[in-house]
């Protein structure tokens, strides 16, 4: 194979796993968004993040799973800066 077309896996080509979990999110609005994003990527195809526990089978459905990584602290995100700007038709 050509040089120029090989392709070489580095650290940087695999996914950052972090070293500890995130912090518990407190929101339950927040909750429900991270997990219904990360049900988004579990259905079209991601890993799952845990292993079931022994005795407990893994959940079948997509938004289950999420949940459940969420609540263990699996899945890392971030919340946007808000920048203070006035609704529209709000005084």
């Amino acid at each position: 194979m050509d040089e120029a077309n090989e392709v070489v896996e580095t650290a940087a080509d695999a996914p950052a796993v972090p070293s500890e979990p995130a912090p518990p999110i407190q929101s339950r609005f927040l909750f429900v968004d991270v997990a219904a994003l990360r049900a988004k990527q579990l259905r079209r195809g991601a890993r799952l993040r845990f292993d079931a526990e022994p005795g407990t089978p893994a959940p079948h459905k997509a938004e289950r799973a999420a949940m459940e990584e969420v609540r263990r602290g699996l899945v890392y995100y971030a919340v946007p800066e808000w920048r203070g700007g006035r609704v529209e038709g709000q005084s």
